[in-house]
């Protein structure tokens, strides 16, 4: 039997691109929608109990972002630090590897076969709220509203959505690994979680640094399969001190590490 049996696609009322992907998602199938009055990135909007009456959440949403970029993105919910939009400091989401890498692949998949590859398919490092304690993910059409409005980035992500549901199945195969390093896009990691044999969950990227043993601690707790290793964007850890610093840390918890490098895509 799957592990997740019962899914809620939640999304704001106020967000173009929430509402573009839900109506479309609607073609696809019977899903179970909560569509909220305000922005969902702050837990105080959502009614928690209807949130962990299911298995597992996904968010979609708009991404705004100063580049103006063309994107489709997936991400964990957290804060590796201050709580500057939603959720609390120092706290991240559970999510699962599994689905996430399941859900990355299946964007990419869709974008190339309807020729939407205006579209840059990407990751980003957690961040931003809301915090419950149910499993999820954010998917969102970014960065602007000509995007947002766009309705075949909706068609794209709601047929990921419902294809990524109704396929997930766990691979026993498939090494889990969370993710420290690099820029918030995560470049490096973009391409191990679409070809490689390593499914990741949480990013802790390097503008979160100083890094600590509760930031680990934190990605690796949350993370719903067991933990492989950890993943180092090895360029991306900075200067020879804070890699030092990220290894001395791994060291004294007892975590294996990798780096993008080492991986076969």
């Amino acid at each position: 039997m799957p592990k997740y049996q019962k899914f809620l696609i939640v999304a704001s009322k106020l967000d173009k691109a929430g509402i573009n992907i839900t109506t479309q998602l609607s073609q696809f199938g019977e899903f179970k929608f909560y569509l909220v009055d305000k922005e969902i990135i702050y837990t105080e909007n959502l009614d928690l109990e209807k949130v962990n009456s299911y298995d597992f959440v996904i968010f979609a949403s708009k991404h705004k972002s100063e580049s103006k970029e063309k994107t489709l993105s997936v991400h964990a919910p957290g804060n590796w630090r201050l709580a500057e939009l939603g959720g609390e400091k120092n706290k991240v989401c559970k999510t699962s590897a599994l689905f996430m890498k399941h859900v990355f692949e299946k964007l990419g998949e869709n974008v190339e076969k309807n020729y939407l590859k205006e579209f840059k398919v990407t990751m980003e490092a957690t961040h931003h709220g809301p915090l419950i304690d149910k499993p999820c993910l954010f998917i969102e059409i970014g960065s602007t509203e000509t995007e947002w409005t766009n309705s075949r980035a909706g068609f794209v992500v709601a047929k990921t959505i419902s294809e990524a549901i109704s396929e997930f199945k766990e691979n026993p195969y498939t090494e889990i690994a969370v993710a420290i390093g690099g820029p918030h896009y995560c470049p490096s990691f973009n391409k191990i979680q679409m070809k490689s044999n390593v499914a990741i969950s949480h990013i802790i990227p390097q503008y979160a640094f100083p890094l600590s043993e509760e930031m680990i601690a934190e990605a690796v707790k949350k993370t719903e399969e067991e933990i492989d290793f950890v993943l180092l964007d090895w360029k991306g850890l900075g200067n020879s001190e804070q890699r030092q610093r990220v290894i001395s840390i791994l060291d004294k918890l007892y975590l294996n590490y990798r780096k993008t490098s080492d991986i076969s895509k």
